[in-house]
């Protein structure tokens, strides 16, 4: 396994610093329980509303469900450890859980589902618009693109290859339309759009401000259909986030251009600006424009960090379905932030010239990841060579500012 051999390499083993109790997102009472709501039933309560049920010797954190201790492991430097056992079981969960309600998310420009599971966990669910080798067609602006589950479903592992660990866990997952969306939703809205087809099949568009007409409506076949399924991080409410806007946001126009495509020296002005001033905060943006590069995805425009923490914390990758739209061209312009501020980390350098020799080959590690996937083959092969190429552009980029 090539990619177990990468994440035991030296790069992939460097110590964060010791985790303290105010870097942790949550501070945990060990002697709140959870336990099952009955012998019959798979739902978790907490132990102030029934017995608790734990076996001897084990502590309350062992009844948490997985997506609960996801949550409590949040802390400052990571969303998740690199070796991290509970891992597999939250993939696994996504893929398999029993769906207790499914109700569309307000906001966004394309459909998007809540899915609640018996165990008080929720996911969000991206259902599939196109096959794995339709491409973006070459007049689409880049904000008018379908959002691809599949696309999320591989920035996940990609993100966990280049080690940023700063995405949610997500599976691929079979939805059935009809059981799991339609006959459990209670979204009125969302279930007044439900139609079948003069196919036969199963469809629903919901209610968006783009793409959610009959005319782009989600069909099963006959009711069956592929779908993201990503954990959601803790609510807003428990644990806030900040939104920033990028400084190499796109301008969103179809004719005018943003600042940075129009200033050479635009980074200067980057640099002396909060919280750009300090700390690791644009070194952690130019490692999510390495990450978006290597997918091609140009919508970019905000990303979020944990508040508790300040500046001195990770960036979320979050929302990457506009990745992996084409192969055949790759967008160099999303490089602007390391090709004009020439800076990156030393450890995000070493570990990108890692996976571009032949034992740790970018594009067969993520192969490798995605085999376990259920919807499995996730990207099409050329998506996977593309990931080759790109990595060398970016190997070249930073070539070029070590030259100067």
């Amino acid at each position: 396994s090539k990619l177990a051999a990468l994440f035991e390499h030296p790069l992939y083993n460097i110590q964060v610093p010791e985790v303290t109790e105010k870097d942790k997102l949550f501070i945990i009472n060990p002697t709140e329980k959870f336990s099952l709501r009955s012998s019959r039933s798979d739902e978790w309560v907490s132990s102030s509303k029934a017995e608790t049920l734990l076996l001897t010797g084990k502590t309350a954190y062992d009844a948490y469900p997985t997506w609960l201790k996801f949550h409590i492991g949040i802390n400052r430097y990571e969303l998740y450890p690199r070796q991290d056992p509970l891992l597999p079981m939250l993939l696994q969960d996504l893929a398999t859980q029993r769906i207790v309600s499914s109700v569309q998310k307000s906001g966004g420009t394309q459909l998007k589902l809540i899915m609640t599971f018996p165990n008080y966990g929720q996911a969000l669910f991206k259902p599939m618009k196109q096959t794995r080798d339709q491409e973006t067609p070459i007049d689409f602006f880049y904000f008018s693109d379908f959002e691809r589950h599949n696309a999320e479903i591989a920035a996940f592992h990609l993100d966990r290859i280049l080690d940023f660990r700063r995405i949610p866990p997500v599976s691929g997952r079979l939805i059935n339309i009809t059981k799991e969306i339609r006959d459990i939703t209670t979204d009125k809205k969302l279930a007044k759009t439900f139609f079948i087809s003069p196919a036969g099949n199963v469809c629903f568009y919901g209610e968006c401000s783009y793409y959610c007409s009959t005319e782009h409506a989600l069909c099963g076949k006959p009711d069956r259909m592929e779908g993201s399924m990503a954990a959601l991080l803790p609510d807003k409410t428990l644990a806030k986030r900040r939104s920033w806007r990028s400084p190499w946001r796109r301008s969103y126009h179809k004719s005018k251009k943003a600042e940075w495509e129009l200033n050479p020296n635009y980074c200067a002005q980057v640099r002396e600006t909060p919280p750009y001033d300090r700390g690791h905060r644009l070194l952690d943006l130019i490692d999510m424009t390495i990450l978006d590069f290597l997918m091609g995805n140009m919508d970019r425009h905000h990303y979020e960090t944990f508040e508790k923490f300040g500046n001195d914390t990770f960036l979320l990758h979050l929302d990457n379905g506009r990745g992996f739209g084409t192969h055949s061209r790759d967008e160099v312009s999303i490089l602007a932030p390391l090709q004009q501020c020439c800076s990156i980390k030393k450890s995000t350098y070493l570990r990108l010239q890692l996976l571009a020799t032949q034992p740790y080959r970018l594009s067969d590690v993520l192969r490798e990841a995605l085999a376990a996937d259920l919807l499995a083959p996730v990207l099409a092969e050329p998506h996977l060579q593309a990931l080759d190429r790109r990595l060398g552009k970016v190997l070249v980029a930073v070539e070029h500012c070590l030259a100067r």
